[in-house]
């Protein structure tokens, strides 16, 4: 991964926001902070629901920044899309997800056998628990999603790494079918021009408009163009603090608007769209980066760690739920209870990065790459 794409400030960033919104949202919608406590007392609760109840939209800046990512990396290694060898493509990305999604796994299912009430399937499909981790590491637990319904606390949260891996595993045949960048992206924007209607047709099914293959592969396809096109052009000085502007002030309108009422139909594609004008803009060769306050940094270590975040936030989650209900906790303990949980999810994340899936990672591209790099 090469340095600008792995530790660019604002892609860094985008990912912190992104993950500590995805946190705020599964803590909110468990405790109900939007409708009680002291985050509805000072802000109110049409503030706190634009601010908090709209964080799905952080798993759509997740796909752009990876789509950018995922190109940018395979661009570098393969030196174009069109000369991507499968076997390094397919064990570097198994190598980089399967590790931590197996350990999260050997948490969640023993519990869930056992009965412990937030990692057990929700009755009456108790007994899709192993279906549902079969799901996971077979990527289409969405699919199985839109089957059952929402049938499990822990499990259901990874329908996005469905999305994912279901759109990396298809990306590499792809762009070895057509192999020219230009036509390439016309797959990419067929996606993007398809994923609005795909939610028009399912306003009314929450599973279907949020978590469907094709009401999120836009996302995706918009970072992937982000990068294609950045080989040929990026911006600098003014024009790149322009783009840069312009994608935060958009992120910041279009989160506050929502996805309700009238933007439930495009309001995912300007957010995404918004997002890879942050991207573009950040590709300033000119910028000189400037250390960053305080709280900057914490975003982007989140971002940095967003990944081990992302998976075990809800172990934690679920186990303090069922030491305390969400109907149980008094709004004068919200915030320690949410400082708990972040300060908990963002360790727990650190350990298992520095003592499992770094090392594991290393460990498997060694092994399964030896005889072909």
């Amino acid at each position: 991964m090469s340095a600008q794409a792995s530790r660019n400030r604002d892609v860094d960033v985008l990912r912190g926001v992104a993950i500590l919104m995805v946190l705020l949202l599964h803590f909110g919608e468990t405790y109900s902070i939007w409708d009680k406590g002291p985050v509805v007392a000072v802000v109110g609760a049409n503030v706190a629901w634009s601010i908090l109840g709209w964080s799905n939209f952080g798993v759509t800046m997740f796909f752009v920044v990876s789509g950018y990512l995922i190109t940018s990396n395979a661009m570098q290694r393969f030196g174009s899309l069109g000369r991507i060898s499968l076997r390094p493509f397919y064990v570097r990305r198994a190598a980089r997800i399967l590790p931590c999604v197996v350990l999260a796994l050997c948490i969640i299912v023993p519990l869930g056998l056992l009965g412990v009430p937030s990692f057990a399937s929700d009755a009456p499909h108790g007994r899709y628990l192993l279906l549902g981790a079969l799901s996971v590491l077979g990527f289409f637990h969405n699919l199985l999603m839109q089957h059952l319904g929402y049938f499990d606390y822990c499990l259901n949260v990874y329908w996005s790494l469905s999305v994912e891996e279901v759109f990396y595993i298809a990306l590499p045949l792809v762009c070895l079918l057509l192999r020219r960048d230009a036509l390439i992206m016309l797959p990419c924007l067929a996606l993007i021009a398809i994923a609005p209607f795909y939610r028009a047709a399912h306003l009314h099914n929450d599973i279907f408009y949020l978590y469907a293959n094709l009401a999120c592969f836009d996302a995706i396809s918009i970072g992937c163009l982000t990068a294609l096109l950045a080989r040929r052009w990026t911006p600098s000085g003014g024009l790149a603090y322009a783009f840069r502007t312009f994608g935060w002030v958009a992120l910041v309108f279009v989160w506050y608007r929502g996805f309700g009422g009238t933007h439930k139909v495009f309001a995912f594609t300007w957010l995404a769209l918004a997002t890879s004008a942050v991207i573009t803009g950040s590709l300033d060769s000119t910028r000189t980066e400037q250390a960053s306050w305080l709280a900057g940094r914490a975003i982007r270590w989140l971002g940095r760690h967003s990944y081990e975040i992302y998976l075990f936030h809800i172990i934690v989650l679920a186990a303090m739920r069922d030491v305390v209900a969400g109907d149980a906790l008094g709004p004068a303990w919200q915030v320690p209870w949410l400082l708990l949980f972040l300060s908990l999810s963002c360790l727990i994340a650190r350990e298992v990065a520095r003592r499992w899936s770094e090392p594991a990672n290393t460990l498997l591209r060694g092994v399964l790459l030896r005889q072909v790099e």
